[in-house]
This record gives structure tokens, sequence and C-alpha cells, in this order.
């Protein structure tokens, strides 16, 4: 081999849209692979963001079954695909991701602002050929569910932000950048009130990722979006208040946020310091061979705990 030669593991990391080009995938595609970890990104060191390893696209491309098996693997479809594939209707299918059933992975607003919710092709053919899910299948529909969905019940939002949470929790390089994706789920008086020290706030706000873009700040789009991507159930937000405080003593022992010399860095609030963990609600009365997702919110350790451990 020639002195000159570059291996992958020594040639410059690729951009986040140079990588998807070459991997073959749409851009939508790339990012959710990214999200679900079947692509590895890495830092930039110059600060850009984050990149591709060339070891990891190497590895890609000689990984079994490419380019057909990774493209499969993020492929997401909307309600009436999603019904063909589960053999149900779409009516059928829509009151079972209301319940909680099956989880969506990315959403989006059509152009009459109406939410198109997307879930992941090759989970729904895993739940439609568990045998333990036919009787969610076919006849009528169990009674558990009807008297949910009677209520008003609709955990696509809640699921969707649980999912995109542990997506961001994935891809946070350190404790003040999984405060920071704790914080995007919570609005900014909820924030306020857990983090009361200004300097620790602006820096927090620093890695609070923002929500997916759809329409200009301020438009109606946006504002449902913000709807979406902001917790609104009373267990939820205790979930995340929680997880939240826990994530800033560690980022605060880590590294404490910069300050100005002349300003002092606070005590812990004895609020923050001694919060009990939040009352959970009940979940739905569960059902044999059927796994909701929010029901691993009930572990000891909290929201962040269950998230760490479903994604390592």
């Amino acid at each position: 081999m020639s002195g000159n030669t570059v291996t992958p593991s020594q040639a410059p990391a690729r951009n986040l849209s140079r990588a998807a080009r070459e991997l073959g995938l749409k851009r939508s595609e790339f990012d959710l692979a990214v999200n679900l970890g079947r692509i590895r990104t890495v830092p930039d060191e110059g600060g850009g963001g984050r990149r591709v390893a060339c070891a990891e696209i190497d590895r890609l491309l000689r990984s079994p079954g490419f380019p057909g098996t990774l493209a499969d693997g993020v492929q997401a479809v909307g309600t009436t695909e999603g019904a063909r594939i589960v053999g149900v209707p779409p009516a059928r299918f829509t009151r079972l991701a209301r319940v909680g059933l099956v989880v969506p992975v990315k959403f989006y607003l059509n152009r009459y602002r109406a939410v198109v919710w997307l879930y992941l092709a090759e989970e729904l053919r895993q739940f439609a050929e568990d045998r333990n899910n036919a009787f969610l299948l076919t006849g009528r529909t169990p009674e558990w569910i009807r008297g949910q969905l009677a209520a008003g019940q609709d955990r696509r939002p809640r699921n969707w932000r649980g999912r995109h949470l542990g997506f961001l929790l994935r891809q946070a390089d350190g404790p003040w950048q999984q405060a920071g994706a704790l914080a995007a789920f919570l609005d900014s008086a909820q924030v306020a009130e857990i983090v009361t020290d200004l300097c620790e706030r602006s820096h927090l706000n620093r890695f609070r990722p923002a929500p997916p873009a759809h329409g200009v700040p301020g438009s109606p789009a946006a504002h449902l979006v913000e709807k979406i991507t902001t917790a609104d159930d009373a267990d939820e937000i205790g979930w995340l208040r929680y997880d939240l405080a826990r994530a800033l003593d560690e980022a605060r022992t880590h590294q404490p946020a910069p300050r100005p010399l002349n300003i002092a860095t606070p005590m812990p609030s004895p609020a923050r310091a001694t919060a009990p963990a939040p009352v959970i609600t009940p979940a739905p009365t569960p059902v044999e061979g059927v796994t909701l997702p929010d029901e691993h919110r009930k572990s000891r350790g909290g929201l962040l705990g269950w998230l760490r451990r479903r994604s390592a």
C-alpha cells in the first residue's frame, strides 16, 4: 500500500447532505435513519454541526442487503398505506394509533394545515405479524379502546414527543445537550420555573433544539406545530420537569454555565434539589400481548432513565 493512500478512517468526515447522496437516500430518509440510530454521526470539530465519518459510510455500503435494507428500514407511511400494511380499514388504523398501539415517527402539515402522521412501515409489518395482536385487527373493537376514544383520547402527539425525545437524547454529546433536549418539550414558563438563574437559562437555550420547521414564525402553522411539540398532559409535564432538574444538576457538576465575572454563582434551589418524583396517572388497562408505549414511563429513574436504557 502506498504511503499516500488515505483509508476511510483517515478521510475527512462527510457533511450530512453529501453522506445522504453517497448512501442513495433522500435527506428526509437520511435524517430519520440518523434519528433511529442506523447511521452514526460525529460532532464537527469545527463547530459546524454533525458529520458522518467515512468509515461509517463504508460500513453501510458493505452491509448485507444494501441499499434495500437501509431504505426499507426508514420507509415512513401515512394512514392509508399503514392501514394496507396492517390489513385494516384506515378508520380502524386511526383508532389503533389514537390509543397508542402504533406510534408515529414523523408528522407534517398538509396545505390545509391538517396534521399528517407517518409511521415506520417496518414496525407496522411487525405489529401485523404478531399473533397476539390479531384480535385488534378483526372483529369488534375492544371495549377498553372504545372507552378511551369516547373520552377523546389521542396519544399520537404525546407518543411522538416521547419518541422524538429519545432521538434527541441519543445524539446528545453531554449533560447540557441532554438538558436542552428535555427543555425542548416544555413551554418557556415551565423552563423558567426550573431554571431560575438567567445565565444558566441562556446557556441551556443554546442546546434547546428548535421544533420542526413548518411555516414562518408566528403563523398559524407554526402555532400548531408548537402545540404538538409541547407537553400538555400533567404527568408528562411532571416527568419532563423532574428529569430536567436532574439533568441540570448533572450538567452543573460537569461544567457550570458561563457567567460574567461580576455575577455570583447561585445556590441550588431547595425546591429543585428535593423535588419528589411526580405523580403518574394510571395507564390504560393492559391487554395481554400488547405493549403500550407509555407504560415504560412508570419505571424508576424517570423518563430520561427509560429513554437512556431504550437507546442503549
